[in-house]
Order: structure tokens, then sequence, then C-alpha cells
């Protein structure tokens, strides 16, 4: 064999080693059910759990618990996720901005003691350029 064949089998061997490594780290969209099995299986890698927040009738998030005077690394709230399981969900980080108007989150993370503990949240906020909508309220006069 030539010397250029041996290098280019080991650029390629090196190729599909790489490509099968981050295959192995890439992380999945799970629901918190499945989540939940695959942390009591002793799977550690993380995974994307995608969520609404929960919100009362008028749009104002429920759950949440962020308190900077006393933490401000501690932000928990409860995320619903697409099979309509809530679940509390722990962020070690300050409260991201405006997170309360997002339509949809995905937290990135693992469970831990029964919690789901993310390390990134990822929003989905409306669009700028959709249309303002407006509320109307009568106003009653005395």
């Amino acid at each position: 064999m030539k010397p250029t064949h041996i290098i280019g089998i080991i650029v390629i061997a090196v190729a599909i080693g790489m490509i099968i490594t981050t295959m192995g780290d890439a992380s999945q969209y799970v629901s918190f059910k499945q989540a939940e099995e695959m942390a009591k299986n002793g799977r550690t890698t993380k995974i994307h759990v995608v969520g609404a927040l929960r919100k009362n009738p008028q749009g104002k998030v429920l759950e949440l618990e962020y308190k900077p005077e006393i933490n401000p690394n501690f932000f928990a709230f409860t995320l619903i996720d697409q099979e309509k399981r809530a679940e509390r969900v722990i962020y070690r980080n300050p409260k991201p901005a405006d997170f309360e108007r997002s339509e949809q989150v995905v937290v990135i993370g693992k469970y831990q003691n029964n919690e789901f503990v993310a390390d990134k949240i990822l929003m989905k906020c409306p669009s700028k350029y959709q249309e303002n909508k407006f509320e109307m309220k009568e106003a009653s006069v005395k």
C-alpha cells in the first residue's frame, strides 16, 4: 500500500469515530415520563423536554419560585410537557428575561433526586411581527 492510502484510511477511521461519538452524546426530545424512566435506568446524559408554562385564564404564569434577594441563582417553575404531565423544574441560574412571555419552553438537563434539574432553558417567545392583540375591558363610570 502507498503511504497516501494508509493516511486516507486513518482519516476515514477518525472521521467515523468522531461521528459515532457525537451521535452517542446527542440529547433527545422526550417527555417527563421518559426522562424519569431514563434516570431510573441509570442514564445520565442530558435530555430535552418541550413544554408550556402553567398559566391562569388571564395568562399569568403560575407556580414560579424566584427570590433574587435570597438566592439569585435558584429558579423553579412548573412545566407541562406534550403529554400534559406537569413537573417542577429547577434551574440553578437567574430567571431568564421575559420568561413569563414565552409560549413554549425547552429545558435541557436531567432528573436528579426526583426533580428535573435544567442546565439550559430555551424559550419561544411571541413573534414581534405578529399583530398586537388587544384585550378589551368594559369600564363603568359611577
